[in-house]
């Protein structure tokens, strides 16, 4: 038996509303305001991200092991990588690696507009 239910994640970012837009462009769902400084992102499927004000936020730096280290990071799973890489990429991802294995590798990571890391999967 489970100790405990998920309810969200919650990503640590210098502007809420933006990212939650890019969530929104990367995962569908809807948007719901807390407050200026945090923002739901009610996710097709039932997942919830939120995306909380931080002042000072620095973003994590990938591939570290040091304390500005990844921090965390989301996986998604797509049919088409081709396209959905694409698709991020024009609502303001960053690729973070490069496909050394001529497009195969079934992962690629890229960075949110806030910096956090996030995979595309392919299903």
């Amino acid at each position: 038996m489970a100790i405990a239910a998920y309810t969200l994640v919650a990503l640590d970012c210098p502007e809420p509303e933006p990212l939650a837009r890019f969530y929104q462009a990367v995962l569908g769902g809807e948007i719901r305001q807390y407050d200026e400084d945090w923002y739901d992102l009610y996710a097709t499927g039932g997942a919830r991200v939120s995306f909380q004000r931080v002042p000072d936020h620095r973003p994590p730096k990938w591939p570290q092991a040091a304390s500005d280290s990844q921090q965390l990071h989301l996986d998604f799973t797509v049919t088409d990588m081709a396209k959905a890489h694409d698709e991020v990429l024009a609502v303001g991802a960053t690729p973070l690696d490069v496909d050394d294995n001529g497009g195969k590798r079934p992962w690629r990571v890229y960075a949110d507009p806030a910096g956090h890391p996030f995979c595309l999967c392919q299903g």
